[in-house]
């Protein structure tokens, strides 16, 4: 069993898993510690490389595509200190992070791990329920459904319509951007209903728009990673050999539920003005926006 212990964190990996635990020191960001403990099992491998650096270096796992549900939710946009894939290590333990690589490689080629994309999850991701509180709100997932809470600092829009709750079935998918420096980022559910209407996320009553505290919105990772991991997995919606369509059918609304799902938003946005949710320029850009998207 090869093991390596830095402050940033411990790997570990006895010939099948690789086992990878987030350091306790505070240089350790926030999402990794909450992350917590990552099993990753050989055949979820694709590659390993230890980068040395003059004062200390990185050691990365490269996992195959569609074998994480986090790597999926978050498209490659996690800051590289969250990414629970990479160990920092200090100078004299470079040989150490050599050898822990070349095993990893060795078992790779022992068991002909191949490299292709996966048509399964092969990590769990985060257990359920979870619940994370961010700038515009809290969101939470036990599940079966995902229920929106928004904040008092939420856009006056989303806090007439009340608290969400989406049942896992209507989901098609997640959109996850993270907040980075002066810009904002998102969570958005896209469900059946509003697969073809996109407002701006701040006033989207299925997605939080993250503006404040990067370093705490980062969490939603967790819930957008849980829903992933229970949604169908992408390969179910990959063109297929004959090029019949990029998704199940029963994913696509016809375009007669199009025609119903614009008039009915457009009657809610109605509602929310007369009752004057809405003032007149509220309303005239937000119909503008689902008209333009729809």
């Amino acid at each position: 069993m090869a093991e390596l212990t830095q402050r940033d964190g411990t790997w570990a990996f006895d010939g099948t898993t690789i086992r990878i635990t987030p350091g306790l020191h505070r240089s350790v960001p926030l999402f990794r510690q909450t992350y917590g403990e990552v099993a990753v099992p050989l055949e979820a491998v694709a590659g390993v490389t230890f980068e040395p650096e003059r004062r200390r270096g990185r050691l990365r796992l490269r996992l195959r595509e569609g074998a994480d549900p986090l790597l999926q939710a978050t498209g490659g946009r996690l800051p590289d200190r969250a990414d629970p894939y990479r160990l920092l290590v200090e100078t004299d333990r470079s040989g150490s992070a050599e050898y822990m690589a070349e095993e990893i490689r060795q078992a790779l080629l022992l068991d002909q791990i191949p490299t292709a994309p996966t048509s399964t999850y092969l990590l769990a991701g985060p257990p359920v329920p979870v619940s994370v509180r961010c700038s515009d709100g809290t969101v939470s997932f036990d599940g079966l459904h995902v229920r929106i809470d928004w904040a008092d600092t939420s856009d006056r829009i989303k806090r007439a319509t009340g608290p969400r709750v989406v049942p896992l079935t209507e989901l098609v998918q997640v959109e996850w951007l993270p907040n980075v420096s002066h810009e904002d980022g998102y969570l958005r559910f896209v469900t059946r209903e509003t697969a073809f209407s996109k407002l701006p996320p701040a006033k989207d009553p299925f997605a939080l728009n993250l503006w404040y505290s990067a370093r705490r919105d980062l969490l939603t990772a967790l819930v957008a990673t849980a829903v992933t991991a229970r949604l169908p997995h992408p390969s179910t919606r990959l063109p297929e050999a004959k090029g019949e369509g990029t998704r199940p059918a029963s994913t696509v609304p016809r375009q007669t539920d199009h025609h119903d799902l614009l008039l009915r938003r457009l009657r809610e946005l109605g509602e929310l003005h007369k009752e004057g949710v809405l003032t007149d320029e509220e309303f005239a850009m937000t119909k503008a926006a689902v008209l333009r998207d729809f």
